[in-house]
This record gives C-alpha cells, sequence and structure tokens, in this order.
C-alpha cells in the first residue's frame, strides 16, 4: 500500500493538515486519524517528536521517504515535512488496515 496514495485519497475525500505544527497540535487534539512525515526532513529535529506523540496518543503513524512527494500528494507545489489526516473519507479502509499492522 503506498502511503502517498493514502493520503492523496484522503485530501480529496477528507480532510487533512499539513505542516509540522498543525500536525502536532490534531496530534495533541486527538483528531488526527493517521499521520505521515518525510524522513529526508533537514534538520530530523523538526520532525523528531511526531512518533512519540503518535505513540502516547495510540495515533498511527508513517514514514515516507520524500518530503516532496509528500507536497504533491497533499496538492500543493511545494515540500511539507508532515500531513495529518483528520477525517479519513475514502481512505478510510487503508487507514484501518494500517492501524491493524502496527
Amino acid at each position: 500500500m503506498d502511503i502517498y496514495s493514502v493520503v492523496e485519497k484522503a485530501r480529496k475525500t477528507g480532510k487533512i493538515d499539513k505542516g509540522t505544527n498543525e500536525v502536532t497540535k490534531a496530534i495533541e487534539r486527538g483528531v488526527a486519524k493517521l499521520v505521515v512525515y518525510a524522513t529526508d526532513v533537514e534538520p530530523k529535529e523538526i520532525v523528531a517528536h511526531i512518533a512519540e506523540l503518535c505513540k502516547e496518543k495510540g495515533i498511527p503513524c508513517e514514514e515516507a521517504d520524500s518530503k516532496q512527494k509528500l507536497g504533491i500528494a497533499v496538492g500543493i507545489p511545494v515540500s511539507t515535512s508532515s500531513v495529518a489526516v483528520i477525517e479519513a473519507g475514502d481512505a478510510d479502509r487503508e487507514i484501518t488496515a494500517l492501524k491493524s499492522k502496527k
């Protein structure tokens, strides 16, 4: 299962937040259904807290290899470090599968 297509499907049919600040807020509020962050972010400290926060809140967290591809998946012309799926829309089945995989 391609994480980028899951994010893109959620963007088209549900609701997402993008950017580390927005994603962190969504995790802390407990509204994120899935969080994806890019591993090629420099410096690494920008996204280092995301996986730990997700673990504490029980939110599935996935790594994406490219912030550029993540930006494309969320429909913006620039790269993005992280994305939170707030409403899954048609990506609900894929997100449920990711949860059960963990």
